[in-house]
């Protein structure tokens, strides 16, 4: 995200346009995740401390998640913001577009544990507006060197469920305000449209916040947890209430400039 991860503060009321509509507001209140908070590090393979986290999730071990810390640099070598990515590559990381913004010259990639890493190249998708932020919202990051995290399928064989349990994971803010811990929390998807994602923060789901911007919305596949969004936006100006806005990753047009760009992911 810019500036901390600061588009999550964006108000989306003509947000999630693009041609695909927005997503439909759940006519009633979403179902409890199936899944308890005390599980969600299980699907990065970490394991879990006690701490609050995300908004209503847990502290996870960052040893050896795919799941990274984007430090965007300027042109003088100033942060510029932080973002989350996804190892789905031994060289390459999904994040959201808007972390890659023109201003961003460098990107140093922390894994989590040892020294931070100098991507090589990294690119938004071609179609994402800043104006129209949610739409084609990933971006690719290539590093020079194998990452040494174990990479995320993506989930390309079906579209998300209503009514699904997910989990949610980033290196964004939890409900105390703390940056640069990784946090994952559950949630269950209240709308799906061809271009996003969404879920609703309740006293029984997580949410996402600042800082968790370019992280991965992950669906349950064949046992397998996969990535089927790109954490994007929050409907309000508060990551405590709202709605929770993702990239699809099935819209053919979001895969395949993913996979034009890291053919080798693997893929549910």
């Amino acid at each position: 995200m810019k500036a901390r991860g600061a588009a999550l503060l964006l108000m989306l009321a003509a947000a999630c346009g693009g041609g695909a509509g927005s997503p439909s507001t759940p006519t009633s209140p979403p179902a409890a995740p199936t899944v308890p908070v005390a599980g969600a590090c299980a699907a990065i393979g970490e394991t879990v401390s006690g701490s609050t986290a995300i908004v209503n999730g847990a502290e996870c071990s960052p040893a050896s998640s795919p799941i990274v810390l984007l430090n965007l640099k300027d042109s003088a070598g100033f942060q510029a913001g932080s973002c989350t990515g996804t190892v789905i590559a031994p060289r390459a990381i999904l994040t959201a577009a808007h972390c890659l913004p023109a201003s961003t010259a460098s990107i140093l990639v922390f894994p989590g544990t040892g020294p931070q890493q100098t991507a090589a190249s990294f690119a938004p998708h071609p179609s994402w507006r800043e104006a129209n932020s949610t739409a084609f919202d990933v971006g690719i990051v290539l590093m020079p060197a194998d990452i040494g995290r174990p990479p995320s399928p993506l989930l390309l064989s079906r579209d998300g469920r209503t009514g699904e349990t997910a989990v949610i994971t980033g290196w964004g803010k939890d409900a105390t305000g703390l940056l640069a811990t990784l946090r994952a929390g559950v949630a269950t998807l209240t709308a799906v449209t061809p271009l996003t994602l969404q879920t609703s923060f309740t006293n029984t789901a997580s949410s996402v916040c600042q800082g968790d911007s370019g992280g991965p919305i992950l669906l349950q596949e064949g046992g397998v947890w996969a990535v089927a969004g790109v954490i994007s936006a929050n409907s309000t100006l508060f990551c405590s209430f709202g709605n929770n806005f993702y990239a699809n990753l099935r819209h053919p047009e979001i895969s395949a400039f993913i996979l034009g760009r890291v053919p080798e992911a693997g893929r549910r």
